[in-house]
């Protein structure tokens, strides 16, 4: 057979079906033509940014900066395939400054889109605007000479209809846009970005000095003052940002946001290392919240690993973990020494000998008391009255004794470091976490009304304001119904802020911040859950918990009997919602095996 003239199955593509291909790699979604137009103007040294959006992205994406704009020969060219001004041979692969480098971005973004480009350079009198469709240049003329550049990108995936069925609702697409813009904010404090949506300015965020001014603005309601400085250089390695308080962290994980070079990447690696940082400080379930820039010499980092530049390779992997994971150890532990310092002093001034922490306390630290009132650590409070209770509480507990029901035979026996409750349950001995069995309780009941579709909700007296991430806001404000119809209810008041008005009628007073906060996390989940009850369950695992008692709350004789006579009522779970134990149980037989009665 003559191999020439036959019919081969190998053919080469079309150009134009070439470019939506690799436009595919490049541009997933509007978010991602506005991370790579802006990195565009970043590398163009602008000092301003705004992005205008419309139907989050698929109406109209506009980016528009100061920077050093185009020639008309230079803007013509930037539309040809790894055509780019920021390489010029493959040593520089090995060290890489610019955002962007290989020429992909402005043609994959063209292939798949409406393109109106109007730049002008420096020093120029005239300007250029050229049309694009479909990848292809429709028409050029001059333009007035406004400086830096501005692109209009519309119709996005207009022939691609596939890539755009599978986009989700216009909300959930601007948040994935206001995460790119707040993200280029945190790398780039020096440059002012501005967001607008739909004609609306959705958040400004103007230059500022340092870059912890450029964190608060951004995640003031995540970090506040609780935020601790990351600050170790060694051997041409640097780790700057900063980390939560500990006692701060929550189960969600926002922000964990990681800047190499200026770029936010993903990398597990680090990730490991933060967690691994925290070692011991980390409650169990929960997670570090971070923002942390890493500065590494270009050769020893690989950017070119990922078409959308989302990760990275490093050449000593084990070198950064070190760096990261000592830098977030050094973090705390400098924060922990400056808090003992802090109450030492304080007690020194008060005349007093610094007290221990109640989340430490023993019962050997107790002052010395008269036969039989405390043994084995456990405080019995003989005389203890609930006024005095409630003047002991703290950690945010309202003053309220726990609410009473059916009485049932139970016989209170005390609270060891004002967190275990210590009661004879019929003929056992109970050990009970106060915290994790309030929470049971409260859940259950939740759940038990919401399943009969009666929730009651309570006005607080004065409305609650709420400051949160704009992308945080957007989840939120989208499930607003869904929050009222479960007792809680929030309103809206401006493009992130909110006033909770009201409250489930049996969570008492929570901290509502770090409430909310949580319902966040929960709700970030529920696109991917189509069963109802699951979606609800772990909102009401979430209010449960932040309306239970805490640990460290002192509690008198009979608010204890309360307690676990409810937990009793409720069954005797032995686990929270979230999965934590309940309670040490011991039997009047393992009493007296244990005491060789047996």
């Amino acid at each position: 057979m003559d191999i020439a003239s036959s019919v081969g199955k190998i053919q080469v593509l079309p150009g134009d079906v070439i470019g939506r291909i690799a436009a595919g790699e490049v541009v997933e979604r509007p978010a991602a033509v506005v991370k790579e137009l802006v990195e565009n103007s970043l590398d163009a040294g602008s000092s301003t940014i705004t992005v205008e959006i419309k139907d989050g992205g698929l109406g109209l994406i506009r980016v528009s900066d100061d920077g050093e704009g185009m020639s008309r020969r230079d803007a013509t060219l930037a539309f040809e395939r790894h055509a780019t001004s920021k390489l010029q041979s493959d040593q520089q692969l090995g060290a890489i400054r610019t955002m962007g480098f290989r020429g992909e971005a402005l043609p994959s973004i063209a292939a798949v889109s409406k393109v109106r480009l109007m730049t002008v350079a420096r020093n120029d009198q005239v300007g250029t605007q050229l049309w694009l469709t479909g990848g292809t240049i429709t028409r050029v003329e001059d333009a007035a000479a406004i400086p830096g550049t501005s692109i209009e990108v519309s119709e996005l995936f207009f022939n691609t209809p596939a890539r755009r069925k599978f986009l989700k609702s216009t909300t959930t697409e601007f948040s994935h846009i206001s995460h790119v813009v707040q993200q280029a904010g945190l790398a780039w404090p020096q440059v002012h970005f501005r967001l607008v949506h739909n004609g609306y300015e959705v958040f400004a965020l103007p230059a500022v000095s340092s870059p912890r001014d450029r964190v608060l603005q951004v995640y003031r309601a995540a970090f506040g003052e609780r935020a601790l400085a990351v600050d170790v250089e060694r051997d041409g390695l640097s780790l700057k940002g900063f980390i939560i308080d500990p006692v701060r962290a929550r189960v969600g994980r926002t922000p964990q946001e990681l800047f190499v070079n200026r770029r936010p990447i993903k990398n597990s690696t680090v990730q490991h290392a933060v967690i691994d940082g925290y070692s011991s400080f980390l409650a169990k379930g929960h997670a570090p919240l971070f923002v942390l820039f890493l500065d590494v010499e270009p050769q020893r980092v690989d950017v070119n690993v990922h078409p959308t530049k989302r990760e990275v390779r490093f050449a000593d992997t084990e070198q950064i973990h070190q760096l990261v994971r000592s830098a977030v150890r050094h973090a705390l532990g400098r924060a922990h020494v400056e808090a003992s310092m802090a109450g030492s002093v304080h007690a020194q001034v008060a005349g007093q000998v610094p007290s221990i922490p109640s989340s430490v306390q023993r019962g050997d630290t107790e002052p010395a008391r008269a036969p039989y009132e405390s043994m084995a650590g456990v405080h019995v409070p003989l005389e203890l009255s609930e006024s005095a209770a409630s003047q002991t509480s703290f950690v945010g507990e309202g003053g309220s004794p726990y609410a009473a029901s059916e009485s049932l035979d139970i016989v209170p026996l005390g609270q060891m470091n004002r967190t275990f409750l210590i009661a004879q349950v019929g003929n056992e001995l109970q050990v009970v976490d106060q915290h994790t069995a309030h929470e049971r309780v409260l859940f259950e009941r939740l759940w038990r009304a919401w399943q009969g579709s009666n929730l009651p909700s309570q006005p607080l007296l004065l409305p609650e304001p709420l400051e949160l991430p704009l992308q945080q806001a957007l989840i939120l404000q989208r499930h607003l119904p869904e929050l009222e119809r479960l007792g809680l209810i929030i309103e809206p008041f401006g493009p992130s802020s909110f006033l909770i008005r009201s409250l489930p009628v049996m969570l008492g007073h929570p901290d509502l911040a770090a409430l909310v906060q949580d319902l966040i996390d929960d709700l970030e989940q529920w696109d991917s859950i189509s069963s109802l009850e699951t979606k609800v369950k772990p909102i009401l695992a979430s209010l449960a918990c932040h309306g239970a008692v805490r640990a460290g709350r002192a509690m008198a004789l009979p608010e204890i009997k309360q307690l676990v006579q409810d937990w009793v009522a409720e069954g005797l779970i032995m686990t929270c919602p979230h999965g934590r134990r309940v309670a040490f149980r011991l039997s009047g037989d393992e009493l007296a095996r244990l005491f060789d009665r047996a």
